[in-house]
């Protein structure tokens, strides 16, 4: 009886210790795989105007008749945000646009662009309580930025130089527009390149 107590207490202390060298290996693993896998910014597409370059300059009018220019010198940077009504992803982005017009208010403004009819985008933009943006409605400035897919944020400087853009779908896309303009590059991609070159 005693003999099966031991062989057993044995067996149980190897499996104990098998399952703690699992979960090492797969600690060290998860690790490995975490230096790997380079942070994940917006998917910037090869189109359009390239980071640097001039943003194109419209002379258009908001959904509620004010002016607003989309290129050329200002005294904000300007987010232009392009979105559909019908777009899930763009839907669930709106809180999170709202919550960074008010953290980052001070060298930021937000706007809207889309096409499409106007009724429609003016009850979505009551929906969704757009109402203290621009909202822009206007199929040449989608073309000019070569929007093919949605959301797409571009990141013009006060200068009117497009500083980054790209496809976003989550807060970190959406910041990762903010940290490629202040590292000074035109993705974060690049600069994770860049760094990776170095080392």
């Amino acid at each position: 009886m005693t003999e099966a107590l031991v062989v057993s207490n044995i067996v149980l202390w190897v499996a104990v210790l098998a399952l703690l060298g699992t979960v090492f290996a797969l600690a060290r693993q998860i690790g490995v795989l975490y230096e790997r896998i380079a942070p994940m910014g917006a998917l910037m597409l090869d189109s359009g105007p390239k980071v640097g370059e001039s943003a194109p300059a419209f002379d258009l009018v908001t959904l509620d008749g004010r002016p607003f220019a989309t290129g050329g010198a200002r005294t904000k940077s300007l987010l232009l945000f392009f979105l559909s009504p019908t777009c899930p992803v763009c839907k669930k982005l709106l809180p999170i646009l709202k919550r960074v017009a008010v953290d980052e208010g001070q060298w930021l403004e937000i706007a809207f662009a889309s096409d499409g009819d106007v009724d429609e985008h003016a009850a979505f933009r009551t929906r969704a309580g757009l109402q203290a943006y621009p909202y822009l409605l206007s199929t040449d400035l989608g073309m000019a930025y070569r929007i093919g897919k949605l959301p797409y944020a571009v990141l013009v400087d006060e200068a009117g130089k497009v500083k980054a853009k790209g496809l976003v779908n989550s807060r970190e896309q959406i910041e990762s527009l903010f940290t490629a303009r202040d590292l000074g590059v035109a993705s974060v991609q690049e600069f994770v390149a860049m760094e990776a070159r170095r080392a």
